[in-house]
C-alpha cells in the first residue's frame, strides 16, 4: 500500500465514518488550562486587591492601638486601649468576611472582652493582634505587589502604543530605567509588559494565599471552640429551619382554606341551586352555571398559584435567571437583573434563592417608595450571592412585619446569612450568602 493510502485510510474510523482529528483534543485541553489558568490569576489579583485594603486599615488601626498604648501611663490611654480593641476586633470580622467568600469559611471565636484586664488574659485578643501586626506589614507588602504588577504589565506591554508621544527623557520601563530612543527599544519594553504577565499568572494565587493565610490560622476559633460553636450554629439553623417549615405549612394551609376551599364550596352550592333549577327555570339554571363555571376557574389558578409557591416549575423549566427575569417582569417598580452564576446549584438552594427574590421585590413594590430596583446574582466559590437594592425611603426593619424574618428562617434553614442596610432615607440593600449545595 502507498504511503498516501495508508495515511489517507487512517483518517476513517473502523465504521467508516472519518475520525476526529488527532490535535483536537490537545488544543482544547491547551485552552481549558490557559482559561484555568487566567481565571485563578484574576481571582487571586482580587483577592490581593482585598486584601490590601483590610491591611491599610490595619496599618492605621496598629498605630492607633500603639499610641493608646504608649499613653496609658499618662492615663489617655486608660480610655483609648478600649476603643482600639473594638478598632481591633472589627476589623478582624471584616477580614473574616473577607476571607468566607472563598472557601473554607472561617467559623468566628467567641465574642472578646475590650476590658484591659480581661483583654490582655484572652488568648483570642493576643491571636488577633498577632494578624493585626502581620497582616499590616507582610499583607500590605504582598496587597501593594498584587496591584502594582498588573499594572506595570498594561503599561510595559501598551508602551509602543504611546511611545511616539512620550518625552525623550522619559523613562521607558514602570521601574523607571531605561529610555527608548528607538521602536527596536519599544517592543523591548511591551517584552517586558509580557513577562510581568507571566509572573501575574505563575504568582498570584501563590501571593493571595500567602496574604491569606495570617488571617485563616489566626482569626478562626480554637480547634477545641470550633465543634461546639459549630453545634451551636447548627442548631440554631435548624430550629430555624423547623420554624420556616412550619410557617410555610401554615401559609399554605391559609391559602388553601381561605381561597381554593372557599370558591369549591361556592362551585358546590352554584351547581346545586342549578340542579334544582333546570327543570323550572333552563335559563336561570344556566347563569348558575357560568357563575360555578368562573368560580372552577378561579378555584384552579388559585390552586396554581399555590403550588407554584411550594417550588416554582419555571425554575425546572428556565434555571434561576430566567425565574428571576419573571419575577422582574411583573415587579411593581422598574427592576434589572443582572444574574452571573454558571454553575447550577441544588435545587432548593436556587427555590431559596427565587422566594427571596420574590419577597424582597414584594416589599419593594409595597412599603419602599422606590422607583427602581436591582437585583445581582454571583455565583462562585460554593457559594450563591444575592444584593437586592432600591432606591426607596430606607427604613426597614425585620420586627415590622414586612417578610424580612421569614427570609432570614429561609436563609438561615441553608445555613446561609443575610444582611440588612436600611438607613432612613435609603438605599435599602439585602445582601444574602447562601452554599451551593450538590
Amino acid at each position: 500500500m502507498r504511503a498516501d493510502e495508508a495515511s489517507g485510510a487512517s483518517t476513517h474510523s473502523e465504521s467508516g465514518g472519518p475520525a476526529a482529528p488527532r490535535r483536537a483534543r490537545p488544543v482544547a485541553g491547551l485552552k481549558g488550562a490557559a482559561a484555568r489558568t487566567a481565571s485563578a490569576a484574576l481571582a487571586a489579583l482580587e483577592q490581593l486587591a482585598g486584601g490590601l485594603g483590610t491591611s491599610m486599615l490595619a496599618l492605621i488601626v496598629l498605630a492607633g492601638l500603639l499610641v493608646s498604648v504608649l499613653t496609658i501611663p499618662l492615663g489617655v490611654g486608660l480610655l483609648l486601649t478600649p476603643l482600639a480593641l473594638r478598632s481591633v476586633h472589627a476589623l478582624a470580622r471584616r477580614e473574616r468576611d473577607r476571607l468566607s467568600r472563598w472557601v473554607p469559611e472561617i467559623v468566628a471565636p467567641h465574642a472578646p472582652s475590650t476590658r484591659l484586664r480581661a483583654a490582655w488574659s484572652d488568648p483570642v485578643t493576643y491571636r488577633t493582634l498577632c494578624w493585626l501586626v502581620v497582616h499590616a506589614t507582610l499583607g500590605l507588602l504582598l496587597g501593594l505587589l498584587g496591584v502594582l504588577i498588573p499594572l506595570f504589565a498594561v503599561r510595559d506591554s501598551t508602551f509602543p502604543l504611546y511611545w511616539p508621544l512620550a518625552p525623550e527623557d522619559a523613562a521607558s520601563t514602570s521601574l523607571g530605567f531605561g529610555v527608548a530612543h528607538t521602536w527596536l527599544d519599544a517592543t523591548s519594553v511591551c517584552l517586558l509588559g509580557l513577562g510581568w504577565i507571566v509572573v501575574v499568572l505563575a504568582l498570584a494565587p501563590g501571593m493571595a494565599r500567602l496574604q491569606a493565610v495570617p488571617g485563616r490560622r489566626l482569626l478562626t476559633a480554637p480547634p477545641g471552640a470550633d465543634l461546639s460553636l459549630r453545634i451551636a450554629e447548627l442548631t440554631a439553623s435548624r430550629a430555624g429551619a423547623l420554624d420556616a417549615h412550619a410557617t410555610e405549612l401554615r401559609r399554605i394551609e391559609r391559602s388553601l382554606h381561605d381561597g381554593t376551599q372557599n370558591r369549591m364550596v361556592t362551585v358546590t352550592v352554584l351547581l346545586g341551586a342549578a340542579r334544582r333549577m333546570v327543570a323550572r327555570d333552563p335559563e336561570g339554571a344556566d347563569e348558575l352555571l357560568e357563575r360555578a363555571q368562573s368560580a372552577a376557574e378561579q378555584a384552579l389558578g388559585e390552586l396554581r398559584t399555590v403550588s407554584r409557591s411550594i417550588l416554582p416549575p419555571v425554575l425546572a423549566d428556565r434555571g434561576l435567571e430566567g425565574a428571576l427575569s419573571g419575577l422582574a417582569a411583573s415587579c411593581g417598580v422598574l427592576c434589572d437583573i443582572d444574574v452571573d452564576a454558571p454553575e447550577r446549584c441544588a435545587a432548593s438552594v436556587e427555590a431559596t434563592a427565587y422566594f427571596v427574590v420574590a419577597e424582597a421585590l414584594t416589599n419593594i413594590s409595597r412599603h419602599s417608595g422606590a422607583h427602581r430596583a436591582f437585583v445581582t446574582v454571583r455565583g462562585g466559590a460554593g457559594r450563591l450571592r444575592l444584593r437586592i437594592e432600591d432606591d426607596g425611603h430606607g427604613g426597614a426593619d425585620e420586627e415590622a412585619g414586612t417578610g424580612l424574618s421569614g427570609i432570614r428562617r429561609r436563609v438561615a434553614a441553608h445555613d446561609g446569612t443575610l444582611t440588612l442596610s436600611s438607613p432612613p432615607g435609603g438605599p435599602t440593600v439585602v445582601e444574602v450568602v447562601l452554599p451551593r449545595g450538590v
